[in-house]
């Protein structure tokens, strides 16, 4: 009997979704594309005129959909099926009838509405940021408005799922605390828009904590790729 009583009190130990060198070549990466990112930034402002006009954007937004889909391969193929984990168990959640997606539907617009609410305090705060913007590369025509549709759902479903998936799930293996998980997939998630620029990747690091935040409580990152999905074709688009 004592020897019963000791199982049930002891904590649940996550298990790891990959092996860890597995995670550290990802972290790599994204490591890699940040210092890709920072040189971008001060090729940009050395030259500002690089900005002035709208490039070639549709070989650009191809090789982003490849780019994404890659990272969701490596982690199914180099992870998650060496540690028999099933993607859908990552995803979580399960969309049995409209009103789980009505519902999932209705937290990604509560979640996109506090995330705009965060931008605007942020502007109103700290003001506009310096950094060279990517206005330039956004959709203009009616081609590129279709790929950056593509784009955005890409981002939605594989940036999600790496960052709020397999990396929260890993690192909180590796730490022993869901908290800790939390702000770390979020700093490397900041980290690997460097691109945008240093106040962009600490907005983004923000954007990091708030869907980790709603993947914990959902126990699911359904809403966070719906929500993520979204903001990214409105942004795009819109402007938003």
């Amino acid at each position: 009997m004592a020897s019963i009583a000791v199982t049930i009190n002891e904590p649940l130990v996550p298990t790891p979704v990959g092996p860890p060198l597995h995670a550290v070549l990802l972290i790599a990466l994204f490591l890699g594309l940040a210092v890709g990112g920072a040189f971008f930034q001060r090729h940009a402002h050395s030259q500002p005129q690089m900005l002035q006009q709208h490039p070639e954007v549709v070989p650009l937004y191809i090789s982003l959909i490849a780019m994404e889909w890659g990272l969701v391969i490596y982690v199914w193929r180099g992870g998650l099926r060496k540690s028999g984990t099933k993607l859908s168990e990552l995803i979580g959640g399960k969309w049995v009838n409209a009103k789980d997606v009505l519902t999932d539907c209705g937290l990604a617009i509560g979640v996109w509405a506090v995330w705009m609410l965060v931008q605007t305090a942020w502007v109103r705060w700290l003001g506009p940021e310096h950094a060279a913007s990517i206005q330039p590369y956004l959709p203009q025509r009616a081609m590129e408005i279709v790929l950056w549709i593509g784009v955005s759902v890409s981002a939605g479903f594989c940036e999600e799922l790496v960052f709020r998936g397999y990396f929260q799930r890993q690192f909180e293996t590796f730490a022993r605390s869901r908290w800790i998980a939390l702000f770390l997939q979020a700093m490397l998630f900041g980290i690997a828009h460097g691109y945008q620029g240093v106040e962009a990747c600490v907005k983004i690091a923000c954007f990091g904590v708030l869907y980790g935040l709603l993947a914990l409580w959902r126990k699911s990152l359904r809403p966070g790729m719906l929500a993520h999905a979204g903001s990214d074709i409105l942004s795009g688009i819109f402007g938003i």
